[in-house]
């Protein structure tokens, strides 16, 4: 038997040879977002401690300590004493659910939360017609000056009942493509095509897109009231930032 014979591929004059397009890949939109007027500090290294090892944490089933809840925004507080940011909360259906406050929508998040409870069970409380989160951690010392929206670890209850630990984070890149693809959206819910391929058929993303009203109680008290349109018979959300 002779040698094997190697064979050669011949390119035409100004034709090089054909090859198997790649398989299209998911691919990111470019940021456009702009930064928010008053840009706060971020801790990274904090934050991704707390990323590594919140969920070792034990699960305990401690009462609400927040007391009685408003359903609404109280009428003192409508449209005086507050400012109206844009609140987006998404996520995969088999996975957490995670809110993000911008200034508007034009603007990268001042604040991420990775909230302890998954979006389909989310989904089943909001078509209740109520929604009320309280994220609660503890109170510091007076002369601590972080604020609260500072915080890392929360414990989160959802209509008085324990879900576990929510934990303030940065912003990923799938978080800002979430972002880039909503910013012409000022109101409204659906559901986008994912990109994580750990969900499987499971694979697209749900949110739900509102103006709240950001009101300030104290330094240890921060709540954010959904605003509806006028006439809107929709599901009331009201999410409480507590120190206890």
């Amino acid at each position: 038997m002779g040698e094997p014979q190697q064979k050669t591929v011949t390119e035409s004059p100004g034709k090089s040879p054909a090859r198997p397009s790649p398989p299209p890949t998911p691919g990111r939109l470019p940021v456009s977002l702009v930064q928010p007027s008053q840009k706060k500090k971020h801790r990274t290294k904090v934050l991704r401690l707390f990323r590594n090892v919140f969920r070792s944490f034990p699960i305990i089933t401690p009462v609400c300590k927040t007391g009685h809840l408003p359903l609404g925004i109280p009428d003192g507080h409508r449209s005086t004493s507050g400012t109206r940011v844009t609140v987006t909360m998404f996520g995969y259906r088999k996975g957490r659910v995670s809110l993000s406050m911008q200034e508007n929508p034009r603007c990268l998040p001042t604040l991420v939360v990775e909230l302890a409870m998954q979006t389909n069970v989310l989904q089943k409380e909001m078509s209740s017609g109520m929604v009320r989160i309280a994220l609660e951690c503890e109170k510091r010392p007076e002369k601590d000056k972080t604020r609260l929206l500072e915080e890392v670890l929360w414990t989160m209850y959802c209509n008085g009942k324990k879900t576990g630990y929510g934990l303030k984070r940065e912003a990923t890149d799938e978080d800002l493509n979430v972002m880039e693809l909503l910013r012409p959206v000022s109101m409204g819910a659906g559901v986008l095509p994912g990109s994580s391929g750990v969900d499987g058929p499971d694979g697209e993303l749900a949110y739900i897109r509102a103006h709240f009203e950001r009101v300030v109680g104290s330094r240890d008290s921060e709540t954010l009231y959904m605003l509806s349109p006028e006439g809107n018979t929709g599901p009331e959300l009201s999410i409480f930032f507590v120190r206890i």
